[in-house]
This record gives structure tokens, C-alpha cells and sequence, in this order.
């Protein structure tokens, strides 16, 4: 029997390009991000400290505007469209993977390689931010028709009465649906678009199939992302500088783990 006669049927689009990786590889991917880290110097510092410094911005001109209660939400649209803003280190990447000196200027308009998928992709992680906020408004105006939206007052609802936990649930729920279409459709396809120059459905698709043919391991690397990120934001957003890089130089290496190359 010939080797085309013992591969399984392939049922999914793009299924042979998709590579089957484990949870030991998410560590090389994290291995070969911190080198590159590294290897990026203050191109990569530079590149992370530039949304470090717009979200400090954003937070500090929500709480003079007393807008406070918005500002948890934008942290958490901030993991939203995080994938967005790992193109520029994609690019780090891959240039010292071609042998060249990373540039600033190159990661900055890594975009321009591809530019109606990488804009497209872009404006529809924060389409989501804008639904995910919106729904969380919504939520909690259903669950406290009566309560003031001032810090003090929300946090006291949510932390201390039986509607709280009941929002934290829903709240939960809805945004881990909305964090898991868009790790989903996000994990490969902006590399894949920014490297093959792929566009919108093709990288998307090929992107979902890969999550989906190696759903174990992509829950786990799912799951550091959100706490390397986390525990960059915990540390007052200045944790970003390390732990943004990191995260987006090893996404990197998880598409080349993960997406075999054309030809």
C-alpha cells in the first residue's frame, strides 16, 4: 500500500499544511522567543515599549476623565487585539531568522507587506473589543439596574453580593467565547499573512485548522499566553516591556512550528 493510501482523509481546508505539535514544542516556541528577545535588543524593547506607553497614557486619561470603570475593560480588550500588535515582532523575528539586523522601522511598517489583510485583521480584533465592551456594559447595567458606575460603587457590587458573582459568571463566559474565536482565528493567520503575504480567508481558516487538529496543546499555549500577558499587566503594564516581546517573538515560532511552508 503506498504512503498516500495510509494518510488519513484530509476533511478540513489547508489540513495539509498543518503540522501536529505537542505541549513540549510550546516550550521550545518560548525558548526561541526569549532568544530572539534577546538577540532583537531595543529594537524588540523599543517596539513592545511603544503600546506600554499608550496603554499607561489611555488609563491615566481614563481615571482624570473619571472614567475608571472603564478601565478593566480595556485591559481586557487589550488581550482582544493583542495578537494585532505582535506583527512588528513577527518581523523581528523574521529577520534574524533570514541572518539581517531587526529594524525598528521594519517592524513598524511590517504591515505594509501585506496591507488589506494585516489592516483588515487589525480593525476586526478591535470590532471585537468594542462588542466585547459593549456586552460587558450591558451585563452589568442588567445586573445592576440600580448601581452607580463609579469605581468604588462597582467593585463593592461585584465583590460583595450575590449579582456579582452572577455577572463575573456571565461576564466569564461571554468573554472566554470571545477570546477563543479570536486566539482561534489569530494564532497563525497573521504570521502566515505578514509571510506569505496569505490573504484574510485563506490565513484565518488554515489558522482555526491548525487550533483545531491540535486542540490539547493549543489550550495550553493559549493558556501561558494569557498568563505571561497577565502577569506583564499585573506589574502595573511596565511588565509589558519583557513579557509582550517574549509573547510575540514566540508566536512566532509556534506558526513555524505549526504551519508547514509553501513548496
Amino acid at each position: 500500500m503506498s504512503d498516500t493510501e495510509d494518510r488519513p482523509p484530509e476533511v478540513l481546508p489547508y489540513q495539509d499544511r498543518v503540522n501536529r505539535v505537542t505541549i513540549d514544542d510550546t516550550f521550545q516556541w518560548l525558548g526561541a522567543g526569549w532568544r530572539d528577545f534577546k538577540a532583537g535588543g531595543w529594537v524588540s524593547i523599543s517596539y513592545g515599549l511603544i503600546f506600554v506607553v499608550t496603554g499607561i497614557l489611555i488609563t491615566v486619561g481614563l481615571f482624570l476623565a473619571g472614567l475608571e470603570y472603564l478601565i478593566a475593560l480595556m485591559i481586557s480588550g487589550f488581550l482582544l487585539v493583542g495578537p494585532a500588535l505582535t506583527v512588528g515582532f513577527h518581523a523581528i523575528s523574521r529577520d534574524l531568522e533570514h541572518g539581517e539586523r531587526p529594524s525598528l522601522r521594519r517592524a513598524l511598517s511590517s504591515w505594509r507587506a501585506n496591507p488589506a489583510p494585516l489592516l483588515g485583521t487589525g480593525l476586526a480584533l478591535v470590532l471585537f473589543m468594542i462588542v466585547w465592551a459593549r456586552l460587558a456594559v450591558m451585563i452589568f447595567a442588567l445586573t445592576f439596574p440600580y448601581t452607580s458606575l463609579d469605581l468604588q460603587s462597582m467593585l463593592n457590587a461585584i465583590l460583595f453580593s450575590v449579582e456579582g458573582y452572577i455577572f463575573l459568571t456571565i461576564g466569564t463566559a461571554v468573554g472566554g467565547v470571545l477570546a477563543v474565536l479570536v486566539f482561534m482565528g489569530g494564532v497563525a493567520s497573521l504570521p502566515i499573512m505578514l509571510d506569505e503575504r496569505a490573504g484574510f480567508l485563506e490565513a484565518v481558516v488554515t489558522s482555526v485548522v491548525a487550533v483545531a487538529l491540535n486542540f490539547r496543546t493549543m489550550l495550553f499555549w493559549a493558556m501561558t499566553i494569557v498568563v505571561i500577558t497577565g502577569a506583564g499587566l499585573i506589574a502595573g503594564y511596565i511588565g509589558l516591556v519583557l513579557t509582550l516581546p517574549l509573547v510575540g517573538h514566540a508566536s512566532w515560532h509556534a506558526y513555524r512550528g505549526l504551519i508547514k511552508r509553501k513548496g
